[in-house]
């Protein structure tokens, strides 16, 4: 198991790397002069200003929103669950966007985006527990209901944009998703959200244990399961919450790298859930050099030089083959 620890953390150097020295703005080589201590004033600031932030707000969002994920599936034993087909990811994106059209908030402003994205979380989970009743344990059912809840959010925040279009800009890097004009002010934010909500998710992994064998196990293990459950909810919708108010919805990662975890670290959470924090990170931080080297490939063969590829659009791809693969394997099973 360490050995796996080890693994993933040389492929998160190895992402980092590259994710330092991809983007655009200066040359790979200037990158890791600048990394050496050299570079003008210019180049230091694009480097320790730009990208470093940059590629530390990626980590932590792929971390959280992976932590996430695996949480909700655990706690609703779906393996079709994650933030993005539960109403948890649609809500917080609501909830920001809303915010911001009401001039409470801002993409400049994280700190207010946070509680807006972490209001509409929870108000889009609770809308899909509600309408689940007491078909929660059939995944195909919580799985439909859920993409009910996120096509109604998803109209909610349509709406918005009717009624305030000059938001248009924020709404689609909300929606989309990406890691571009991050700071360390993002960065400062996220990291003490994520750290303290994965480690909440952390001391929930015997109760989240249980909840994986049933409600009847976990009862009869002593377990208020309704109460274990609420409390799990509120760490994936808060975890969820912090990674869209810094980088908006990612498609896809909550949802597929659970699994990529469990399959490498087993069903132990209180493995899996570390597992899946650094795999997240990886996975999302390793999209994140991929689509600046696109956009760097783009921009020079079209002559395009703002010609931008966000990171939320490449793992929205990546994930939709993936989820098929999930879905072929896994058809209406529960953990």
């Amino acid at each position: 198991m360490t050995r796996r620890f080890a693994v993933l953390a040389a492929l998160a150097v190895v992402c980092a790397g590259v994710g330092l020295v991809a983007g655009r703005g200066m040359s790979p080589v200037v990158a890791w002069e600048v990394l050496g201590g050299g570079g003008d004033p210019t180049e230091r600031h694009i480097f320790f200003q730009l990208r470093l932030p940059r590629l530390l707000v990626a980590l932590g969002a792929g971390a959280c929103l992976a932590v996430a994920g695996l949480v909700l599936q655990s706690a609703l034993r779906n393996p079709l669950a994650g933030p993005e087909v539960t109403g948890v990811t649609p809500g917080a994106v609501l909830g920001a966007v809303t915010a911001t059209a009401l001039g409470l908030a801002g993409w400049e402003s994280p700190g207010t985006v946070v509680l807006a994205a972490v209001a509409g979380g929870c108000a889009g989970a609770t809308l899909l527990w509600l309408l689940a009743g007491r078909g929660r344990g059939d995944p195909a059912r919580t799985a439909v209901h859920g993409v009910l809840v996120s096509a109604v959010l998803g109209g909610g925040t349509a709406m918005v944009l009717l009624v305030e279009p000059g938001e248009l800009g924020s709404v689609v890097q909300w929606l989309v998703g990406t890691t571009e004009g991050r700071v360390w002010q993002h960065w400062q934010l996220l990291w003490p959200w994520a750290l303290a909500w994965g480690a909440a998710a952390w001391l929930l992994a015997g109760p989240l244990t249980l909840l994986r064998c049933g409600d009847d196990t976990a009862l009869a293990a002593g377990l208020a399961a309704h109460r274990a459950r609420a409390l799990a909810l509120l760490c994936a919708v808060a975890l969820t919450a912090g990674a869209v108010a810094a980088v908006g919805a990612l498609g896809f990662v909550g949802l597929l790298v659970p699994h990529l975890a469990v399959a490498v670290f087993g069903a132990d959470l209180r493995v899996s859930l570390p597992g899946a924090a650094l795999t997240g990170a990886v996975v999302v931080a390793g999209a994140d050099a991929a689509a600046q080297l696109a956009s760097r490939l783009l921009a020079e063969g079209l002559d395009a030089g703002r010609l931008t590829l966000p990171v939320g659009a490449l793992t929205a791809c990546l994930g939709a083959a993936l989820l098929l693969v999930v879905v072929r394997r896994t058809p209406g099973h529960t953990f």
